[in-house]
């Protein structure tokens, strides 16, 4: 996940560089954390008031406002940062660090007066700028350059989606055969080459060919194609994740590659719409490690419908290619079935 530090001693000018470049960064539409070390006593409240009395009790507090939210946490070991950091990335583009100039990050480092190198001591340096540097262009172009660098590192998991009986078709729809293969033996082998690893979520038989793959049950505290979703990313959540149903035969390698080439710094999901239609199609549709807590807030609020993610501006949304659209086509009918035929 992306992570770029901004080292420099007291005075050098980190905090107004991390300032100058995070309105760029929002107007990409990129959701940017900032993350600062600062070796005093933090002051962010005022002493005597109701949250500050109960921070001083002992409690960790959580504040909300109308436009803004706050966490103020009590600090126990040097682990528990790791661990808060490791989320903090998993929720954001892009996380500028100032400070930590020990740490294993990438970072570039501002000299400061009468200052011709960084410390000895400080490694993974990728740039240092001096005081006369157009240091906030070099940074955005660092940015540019480490960005797309990092985020092509996540890597991308196939998840196939079964379940239930499917009574109407008189057998479960994944053992449903075209030529030579059953349903799901035909998706696997068109989308195993297309990613890093290939899972089927959900319960129910298997053909021969496939008892070697990786399953997963679905999530117990949701419903529908959300349950196998969130069982996927809850066993790998830093993939990125392709999410297919059972029940689409023409899935298409070159489907596959269009779908995967929408990805980009701030796209946390690829919902595609077929043409002449307003809805989006859920699977057969990537989502990014950092759509996982809005997918958790879906099961939590127990909302299993997809649509309202359109509204999402992290969610792309694109048209399928005319010559693409018969990799969407769900079977769910008997008539359904003897059109596919």
């Amino acid at each position: 996940m992306p992570v770029l530090a901004v080292c420099g001693h007291s005075g050098s000018g980190k905090t107004t560089l991390i300032e100058w470049v995070i309105p760029e960064l929002v107007r990409r539409r990129l959701r940017v954390a900032a993350v600062k070390h600062d070796v005093h006593a933090i002051q962010i409240d005022r002493p005597g008031k109701d949250s500050d009395r109960l921070f001083t009790a002992g409690a960790d507090v959580y504040l909300r406002g109308s436009s803004e939210h706050l966490v103020r946490r009590h600090h126990r070991d040097s682990a528990e940062f790791d661990v808060e950091l490791r989320d903090i990335r998993r929720s954001y583009d892009v996380v500028l660090v100032e400070g930590f100039k020990h740490s294993p990050w990438p970072k570039v480092w501002l000299l400061g007066a009468g200052e011709r190198l960084p410390p000895a001591d400080v490694a993974a340096v990728l740039d240092i700028y001096p005081r006369d540097a157009d240091r906030a262009a070099r940074f955005l172009a660092l940015i540019d350059d480490q960005l797309p660098r990092q985020w092509r590192q996540t890597p991308v998991y196939g998840g196939i989606l079964i379940g239930g009986a499917s009574r109407r078709m008189g057998r479960p729809k994944h053992l449903l055969r075209a030529a030579d293969a059953s349903w799901i033996e035909q998706i696997a082998a068109v989308a195993g080459d297309a990613v890093e690893r290939l899972v089927v979520v959900g319960s129910g038989e298997l053909p021969p060919g496939l008892t070697g793959i990786t399953r997963l049950p679905d999530a117990a505290d949701c419903d529908g194609p959300l349950a196998g979703m969130l069982a996927a990313r809850r066993w790998a959540p830093d993939a990125g994740w392709l999410f297919m149903a059972c029940d689409m035969p023409d899935i298409s390698r070159a489907a596959i590659d269009w779908l995967l080439s929408q990805r980009a710094p701030g796209r946390w999901a690829v919902l595609p719409r077929l043409s002449g239609q307003d809805r989006i199609e859920p699977l057969f549709a990537y989502y990014d490690p950092r759509i996982a807590t809005v997918l958790e807030d879906m099961a939590g609020s127990r909302r299993f419908g997809f649509q309202h993610l359109l509204a999402n501006q992290a969610c792309l949304c694109p048209r399928v290619p005319e010559s693409l659209v018969p990799a969407w086509r769900n079977v769910n009918t008997p008539d359904d079935l003897a059109l596919a035929r």
